[in-house]
């Protein structure tokens, strides 16, 4: 029943979802058309891949593995995301041999043409994307499938509590799980997936996130020796903690200045109206501007910087973590020798904080307060600071292997495919 009702519900209210996303900037209408199941290009001869990832953070997590899997001959990767940023990035990062398409919004309807174009040979779903249609009628075909790089919140098991049933059948589509930690796996397994090892986190084989050195320069050229304060990947509901933060910050260290990335770059000119507000000097990166001597806030609103941000900064905080999103990927900053600094909300990638954080002994904060202080004093004593990366570093690299588990489940699938 619940099945029927969710498919009833997903074919009636599709249409009008997709434009309503389209009015709001959240779709590319020039490629709508993906979205209904309608594919933009000929499927290629030979064995295709599919992988699929919801955004921008599964979709780059991936690359080094779409990388692997090419190696072979006559082999292609189809890589689908629902959102237009990780389309624009899949566009820029993907290898020869791979290519982007939208994944068609889950009626049965567009599946079907997706799958009925597509056939891939092997599907590898990312992360936490368990759309009902989207893999049983992937399983219906009889196309191997692997859930990697497995993500269940604690919130998100309970919610499908009310749906055991349809965890199940969805669960058990999949030939094998790829857990990134023990409590991921026994979330699995208590909702009915069968074959689930702990693998690590993809994200810990990731390469370390590119940097255009020329900007990286002209960056830090612009901020000389003063201190900085970095927010990184803030969301909804934190730009006032860090801005109380840097209002803080300022009395210990009147040249502070505190670069803010959003999460979601087209909120960069709210944040800097809400921080003009309150009395801050504010300049934006969108507005092609670097921070001068006198700016206080600096909204980094750009698509795909990070990198650059987390190399010029000994420390940052890690958004997403003073909300109840759960935090984003702190093995991006810990690779680069950046310490970190997260909120009580850390439940996507609860092992990853608490190995990280534990190597570092500190970094956790639970107000605006807190993490101003913290913020003051690994300033005052860089030699801190430098301690906590290294030891971020050396924690992450502890935590690589997920990337080669996934390589030996695909071909294991493949092979098993090709017999059959």
């Amino acid at each position: 029943m619940a099945l029927a009702l969710y498919r009833g519900v997903m074919g009636g209210l599709s249409p009008a979802v997709l434009r309503a996303r389209v009015k709001h900037g959240k779709e590319d209408g020039a490629r709508l058309a993906e979205r209904k199941g309608i594919a933009s290009r000929a499927r290629p001869d030979g064995t295709l891949i599919w992988i699929h990832g919801a955004s921008v953070g599964e979709s780059l997590s991936v690359l080094p593995l779409v990388s692997a899997l090419l190696e072979r001959p006559n082999r292609h990767v189809l890589v689908t995301t629902g959102t237009v940023t990780s389309a624009k990035l899949m566009e820029e990062r993907l290898p020869m041999g791979a290519f982007h398409q939208y994944v068609p919004i889950d009626s049965l309807q567009s599946v079907r043409r997706f799958l009925a174009h597509w056939q891939p040979d092997g599907a590898l779903f990312v992360e936490s994307e368990l759309w009902p249609n989207l893999i049983l009628e992937t399983r219906r075909r009889s196309i191997p499938m692997a859930l990697v790089n497995a993500r269940l919140s604690a919130q998100s098991f309970r919610g499908w509590h009310y749906a055991p049933r349809l965890a199940r059948r969805i669960l058990s589509c999949f030939d094998a799980c790829l857990a990134q930690d023990d409590a991921i796996a026994k979330r699995l397994i208590a909702l009915g997936a069968g074959d689930v090892r702990i693998s690590g986190s993809l994200k810990a084989d990731a390469p370390p996130l590119p940097v255009d050195e020329k900007a990286l320069d002209d960056f830090r050229a612009s901020t000389g020796t003063r201190p900085i304060f970095l927010a990184a990947s803030i969301h909804p509901g934190e730009v006032d903690a860090i801005l109380q933060a840097a209002r803080n910050l300022l009395g210990p260290h009147p040249g502070a200045l505190t670069v803010i990335v959003p999460r979601h770059p087209q909120r960069g000119a709210d944040i800097a109206a809400e921080a003009a507000l309150r009395g801050f000097s504010v300049r934006r990166r969108a507005a092609g501007m670097l921070p001068s001597p006198e700016t206080q806030i600096y909204i980094a609103d750009t698509l795909g910087e990070l990198g650059l941000f987390y190399r010029a900064t000994p420390f940052a905080f890690i958004g997403g973590s003073l909300v109840p999103h759960g935090g984003q990927n702190p093995l991006e900053p810990a690779r680069l020798e950046t310490a970190i600094l997260a909120g009580p909300q850390t439940q996507n990638f609860e092992e990853i904080f608490r190995v990280l954080l534990h190597a570092q002994g500190e970094g956790r904060v639970h107000s605006p307060e807190e993490l101003g202080l913290l913020a003051a004093r690994l300033i005052a004593d860089p030699s801190v600071a430098a301690r906590l990366g290294a030891n971020a570093r050396a924690a992450a690299e502890t935590l690589g292997g997920a990337l080669a588990a996934t390589i030996t489940l695909t071909e294991s699938m493949l092979r098993s495919h090709a017999r059959a």
